[in-house]
C-alpha cells in the first residue's frame, strides 16, 4: 500500500524514533508499504518518520543505483539483489572519520532541493530485521551515504541542518525551503479545517 510521504516542517519530520521491541506482522507490513511507497517515489531510501511514524525503521534500495561503492553484509560479500531493498530496525551507525565525501543529496520530503553535504565515506551499521534477527553490514560510497542519511531521519536529523550542510550550500537553498515550509503549512490549515 502506497504511504503518504510527510514533507518538510510536518513536525513527526523531527521526531526522534523509538526503538522497536516488537517484531510482528504489522512491522513487517509497515516495512513492505514502506519500500512499496520508495520505489513508487524513485526513491533509494525512506524512514518511518517520512511516512508518519517516529520509530526506528528505514528502507534502503540502491539494487538499481549506478554507483562505484563495496560493501560486507554479515561478513560476506553477497550480490546486492540478494538483500535488496534492505529493511534496518534499530540500525546503529558507526562511521570511519576520515575520509570524507562531498556529494549532492536530495529526500522524498523535501521534493526538488538538493545540496552537496560532507559525510565519510565508510560506514559499519548493525541492525535487526523485523523478525528481530541481527545484522552487520559495512559499506562505502553511496550505499554509506544512503543509510547516513535514513539514520539522520530516525533521530529527526535533516540533510539541510547544520553539521551537514554547508552555510553557503543551505543559503543558496533558503527561497526554495521557505517556499515548502509554507505549502505544508497550507495543507495542514486546509486539512484541519476539512476535518472540523
Amino acid at each position: 500500500m502506497l504511504l503518504r510521504i510527510v514533507h518538510y516542517n510536518e513536525p513527526v519530520l523531527r521526531k526522534k524514533g523509538e526503538k522497536i521491541a516488537v517484531f510482528d506482522a504489522a512491522l513487517n507490513q509497515l516495512a513492505c508499504d514502506m519500500i512499496e511507497t520508495m520505489h513508487a517515489s524513485d526513491g533509494i531510501g525512506l524512514a518511518a518518520q517520512q511516512v508518519g511514524h517516529p520509530i526506528h525503521l528505514c528502507v534502503v534500495d540502491l539494487s538499481r543505483v549506478e554507483s562505484d561503492f563495496d560493501w560486507a553484509f554479515n561478513g560476506a560479500r553477497p550480490p546486492l539483489e540478494l538483500f535488496m531493498p534492505l529493511v534496518l530496525v534499530n540500525p546503529r551507525v558507526e562511521a570511519v572519520p576520515q575520509p570524507t565525501t562531498v556529494c549532492e543529496e536530495g529526500c522524498l520530503s523535501f521534493p526538488k532541493i538538493r545540496g552537496d553535504v560532507v559525510r565519510p565515506d565508510e560506514i559499519a551499521v548493525d541492525f535487526q530485521d523485523t523478525a528481530g534477527n541481527v545484522h552487520t553490514l559495512r559499506c562505502n560510497g553511496m550505499f554509506a551515504r544512503c543509510i547516513q542519511h535514513e539514520v539522520d531521519h530516525l533521530n529527526g536529523v535533516f540533510f539541510i541542518d547544520s553539521g551537514r550542510m554547508d552555510k553557503a550550500v543551505r543559503a543558496k537553498l533558503e527561497p526554495a525551503i521557505k517556499e515548502l515550509k509554507k505549502q505544508t503549512q497550507e495543507r495542514a490549515r486546509a486539512a484541519a479545517a476539512a476535518a472540523k
